[in-house]
């Protein structure tokens, strides 16, 4: 196969959760697919799986992505041998505990892989996404990047950083074929961690919960169709909204009240 004959879809994070459903959702649609992700996380067998199901390329290098060298090395190789016109920004990490019991690797994890890799695959992605006459690109934010939160802290403010980031990207390049949108994933359960603190959250927890597949459908179509902003679900977007109309402490204080009771199912 001449892979510069053929359109990839690039995959950050993509051997669970979110990122293995933004891997379907685009091979059904017949887009090739590249999937990164780190290694040990069964991406090779989950690209057999697709590409024999849906009879699409699938591509997998599997790095850690705060590797500065591997970073750089693997996405010369991809801008040398793949026509890229949708990257899919999605690796993300978090975590809940009190600033003081967290380790410092941790935190300087979540600014490495959220806020840096975030911006340097973007910016060494821009060229060959702009040979396309349309390209996209689709960063994952988070409920969480709209106020500031206690007992997270480091994570909300990296999300905060992706929208910031991605509103900004999509204002520069105005006017190009290049379409930027930014998403934000509310509860979701990818894992049995999170499934046993959504569950321990009860009711509240459960509010605007939907499945990575149907998050992935949605931001998938909406990208495509060029919208820059993405809340899937109908009751987060109705939190959003009456949220919004909070005065900024009083918003601070409910959510870290609520995220507070997270700290014995982390």
């Amino acid at each position: 196969m001449n892979n510069t004959m053929h359109k990839y879809t690039m995959i950050t994070g993509a051997s669970s959760g979110l990122g293995k459903a933004f891997a379907i959702e685009c091979a059904a649609m017949g887009r090739h697919i590249i999937l990164m992700a780190l290694p040990g996380g069964n991406t090779a067998s989950l690209a057999r799986g697709i590409a024999l199901q849906y009879g699409v390329d699938v591509q997998v290098f599997e790095f850690d992505l705060t590797d500065s060298q591997a970073l750089h090395h693997h996405l010369q190789h991809i801008s040398e041998h793949y026509e890229v016109d949708f990257l899919i920004n999605n690796a993300g990490v978090g975590g809940t505990s009190p600033l003081m019991e967290t380790a410092v690797e941790s935190i300087d994890r979540i600014i490495q892989v959220n806020v840096r890799s975030t911006a340097l695959i973007t910016r060494l992605m821009l060229p060959l996404l702009l040979r396309n006459e349309k390209s996209y690109i689709m960063n994952i934010s988070s409920m969480a990047a709209f106020t500031p939160i206690a007992y997270k802290t480091v994570y909300p403010a990296s999300k905060a950083f992706i929208s910031s980031f991605s509103l900004g990207l999509k204002e520069e390049f105005a006017g190009t074929g290049l379409s930027v949108s930014v998403v934000y994933p509310g509860p979701m359960m990818t894992n049995s961690q999170t499934s046993r603190r959504i569950i321990g959250q009860g009711i509240k927890g459960k509010m605007g919960l939907l499945t990575a597949t149907a998050i992935a459908q949605l931001a998938v179509r909406k990208t495509l169709a060029g919208s820059p902003i993405i809340i899937p679900g109908f009751m987060n977007r109705v939190n959003h909204l009456l949220m919004s109309l909070l005065p900024a402490e009083w918003k601070l204080r409910i959510v870290s009240r609520e995220v507070k009771k997270e700290i014995r199912y982390a």
